[in-house]
């Protein structure tokens, strides 16, 4: 379900005169108000250990229940990208992150209770402070390392981070 479908009255006066403006935005025909629908940002993590395994998840909620996945998840209201990478992670897996390098950003659409959020995943090279102990939490089901030659882009749940996987590994 689109943003354009879902919303029938405006959120400033209440009137049944909000209409699609253009392809990104919404407008209130009675007071003028304008809603932008805009990318949420969200974080996503590859790990390697000293093997030079991947991390992976197994997802434990949809979308894309079951798959595999990097750690990571939704920028916070007032928080950076880098702060939400370090929350995300010790959430999912219990993780201090000792370093984080900003890799690239792809835009996603993420199945959210049947609203299409755009999304824009930003993807971190991160080492944590101690790989052992790494425990899946929150809403991952599993975790276990890959080695890069087995990780296979297409066991991926959803789309940006399939293709982040495909730019990240070269499969």
């Amino acid at each position: 379900m689109q943003f354009s479908t879902l919303f029938h009255y405006c959120p400033c006066c209440g009137s049944d005169a909000f209409v699609v403006n253009n392809e990104k935005s919404m407008k209130c025909n009675h007071c003028g108000f304008v809603f932008y629908i805009n990318a949420s940002a969200a974080v996503a993590a590859f790990i390697c250990n000293d093997k030079g395994e991947l991390l992976v998840c197994r997802r434990a909620k949809e979308p894309a229940k079951g798959t595999l996945d990097l750690p990571g998840g939704f920028v916070d209201n007032h928080e950076s990208a880098e702060e939400a990478l370090r929350r995300e992670l010790r959430e999912e897996l219990g993780a201090e992150v000792v370093d984080a390098k900003y890799l690239f950003s792809l835009p996603n659409t993420y199945i959210y209770s049947g609203l299409s959020i755009p999304t824009l995943d930003i993807f971190f090279e991160c080492s944590v402070k101690n790989y052992q102990n790494l425990q899946a939490a929150d809403d991952v089901e599993s975790i276990a390392f890959m080695a890069l030659s087995e990780v296979n882009s297409d066991d991926f749940g959803l789309t940006s981070v399939r293709e982040g996987v495909k730019r990240y590994t070269g499969r």
